[in-house]
């Protein structure tokens, strides 16, 4: 069975690759989840953040954006002693204000997944790569979805971030070709 070459022997990523990696989703918590997870693997590997996604749903409230936005000083002081998540204030405190820009774009635009969607014309890409060296880090899609993510407030959304999160969440199709969940989503 082939997979994507980026995808390791351990059987969190395979399982992570096999399942969720590529496929479109809609879901405005799952939506802001890989946002936030994102931003956190930023300088690190997508397998430590996996690692501890677990930590994550449970530190931060299984992603509700709403009880995010009202964390406070000492909320954020907890967080930043817990060992389960990474512990870096600009990513933690870049949550927050994360969870706050997402309010104020649902309430802009009903949802995010309306929102988040509009950068791909609201149609997963699929591209046609042969080797992972074709990948690009980020596409214009990419750099005009981390310009307007900016201009309302979000941090730790550049272009290269944003290109990961397309992926993660099915906006575009970056499989081989050659891997087995190419033609599967």
């Amino acid at each position: 069975m082939n997979r994507c070459g980026w995808c390791c022997d351990d059987p969190l990523y395979i399982q992570y690759h096999d399942e969720e990696w590529g496929v479109p989703q809609h879901d405005d918590r799952r939506l802001f989840e890989m946002l936030i997870l994102e931003g956190a693997q930023a300088g690190l590997s997508w397998l430590t953040v996996l690692r501890k996604r677990p930590h994550y749903r449970r530190a931060f409230d299984n992603f509700d954006p709403e009880r995010i936005a009202r964390y406070d000083d000492a909320r954020i002081a907890a967080l930043l002693a817990d060992p389960g998540i990474v512990r870096n204030r600009l990513k933690v405190t870049a949550a927050v204000a994360n969870a706050r820009a997402w309010l104020a774009v649902r309430e802009a635009f009903g949802t995010v997944d309306a929102y988040i969607w509009r950068f791909v014309g609201g149609q997963p890409r699929v591209n046609a790569w042969r080797t992972l060296s074709e990948i690009p880090a980020a596409t214009a899609e990419s750099r005009a979805m981390s310009r307007d993510l900016r201009k309302r407030g979000f941090r730790f959304v550049g272009p290269t971030i944003c290109y990961a999160f397309m992926q993660a969440v099915g906006m575009v199709n970056d499989h081989l070709v050659d891997c087995f969940r190419y033609g599967e989503v």
